[in-house]
């Protein structure tokens, strides 16, 4: 897969992906998440934070992806990614089949394309400012696009914490967790997600759509 940082092409093969889920910094917001999800049905985690190992095969940089019946959606999430022992900061989504979910979140996980987003931005040029860093997303509702989730860096465990504990090395990828959605968790079929940094005056962006395939038997 190729990334693009400062002008650069960047060419990864990656060889582990991980979803690292329940990385709130605070433990009420981690609550609020849980809760959120135990409201569609999803079992409590066994411990904070947990590092599911998907299929590599799951990222992508496709406009659209495929998924089965109407019960999946997006999360923006940071990316992390290393090669050749330098690491990246990048944008991702974390895509879930939430009715899947209620009965297996690491199946969820795997069922579901993950989205993300072209260009990265070298880890050492944000690591003093992380926590400045800002995530966006936003759906499209009755044909318009709505505030979905919106906070920092700030809100997610430090990322270095992360990578301790998922033994982050060369080709590798992980997306980090995500924040509150405004107004519940919900199926939707267009997203918008960015990323901004407000001390160097620059942002990651991108979309996707999500097409639903018939449910069959």
């Amino acid at each position: 897969m190729q990334f693009h940082c400062n002008g650069t092409a960047i060419e990864i093969a990656v060889d582990q992906l991980i979803v690292a889920g329940w990385t709130g910094r605070n433990i009420e917001a981690v609550q609020h998440h849980i809760d959120e999800l135990a409201a569609i049905g999803v079992a409590p985690p066994s411990t904070v934070p947990l590092y599911y190992r998907v299929s590599n095969a799951l990222l992508t940089q496709d406009d659209a992806i495929q998924v089965v019946g109407e019960e999946s959606s997006g999360e923006v999430e940071p990316l992390l990614l290393k090669v050749a022992g330098n690491l990246y900061l990048g944008l991702g989504s974390d895509h879930t089949d939430r009715g899947l979910e209620a009965h297996s979140v690491a199946a969820s996980k795997q069922i579901c394309a993950k989205p993300v987003a072209s260009e990265v931005w070298a880890f050492d040029e944000v690591a003093d400012h992380l926590d400045q860093i800002e995530l966006k997303c936003s759906i499209k509702e009755d044909g318009a696009w709505v505030a979905y989730q919106d906070g920092t860096l700030a809100s997610i465990r430090p990322l270095a914490e992360l990578m301790a504990g998922a033994d982050f090395a060369d080709n590798m990828a992980m997306l980090c967790g995500t924040l509150g959605a405004i107004g519940g968790v919900r199926p939707a079929s267009d997203y918008k997600m960015e990323m901004v940094d407000p001390v160097l005056g620059r942002s990651l962006a991108f979309g996707y759509q999500a097409r639903n395939l018939p449910v069959i038997s």
